[in-house]
């Protein structure tokens, strides 16, 4: 997990904490806030996904992501572009340019509805369509999930319409 997403989390889960502590356990009164920043939002504020939000403004994919939703997307890490660039020995100019091709891929690493780790107990080759098109298998093994060859390494990143999960590999159509 990146500092930056360690940080958010423990800030998080410290002002959770402290309004937790202030607060009346027994009032009806005390709702739990929805989330305010879609998806797109909390991956700029995360700071740890420059190249996604990048190609995402590449491939016009910035406002389906603001929409509606519910959507679960799985990102990847900047290493794990910085793996594919390697392989595909492209430089990212190159791979941004390319929208068709990029809006396929990063279509890839989406899914409709908000599906979170909990839900993936017990997973096992489970195939999930994404909004490109293609599947993806689904595995969960003693707490940890694997989409294809990717391993998620943050779950649960909640936005208003829908989760993030990260992995450390860009998934191919």
């Amino acid at each position: 997990m990146s500092r930056l997403l360690k940080a958010v989390a423990v800030t998080a889960a410290l002002l959770l904490g402290i309004t937790a502590c202030g607060a009346d356990q027994n009032d009806a009164s005390v709702v739990e806030e929805p989330v305010a920043s879609d998806i797109v939002d909390v991956a700029v504020a995360a700071g740890a996904f420059p190249t996604l939000v990048a190609a995402l403004g590449a491939a016009d994919l910035v406002d389906t992501l603001k929409g509606d939703g519910p959507f679960t997307v799985f990102a990847p890490t900047e290493e794990a572009f910085a793996e594919l660039l390697a392989t595909l020995g492209v430089t990212a100019g190159e791979l941004l340019a390319n929208t068709e091709l990029l809006t396929s891929v990063l279509l890839h690493h989406v899914v409709p509805g908000k599906v979170m780790s909990a839900d993936l107990a017990g997973a096992s080759d489970l195939m999930v369509t994404t909004v490109q098109g293609g599947e993806v298998s689904v595995t969960e093994y003693m707490g940890s999930v694997t989409i294809d060859e990717a391993t998620v390494v943050t779950a649960d990143i909640e936005a208003s319409n829908g989760v993030i999960h990260v992995i450390d590999k860009v998934l191919l159509p």
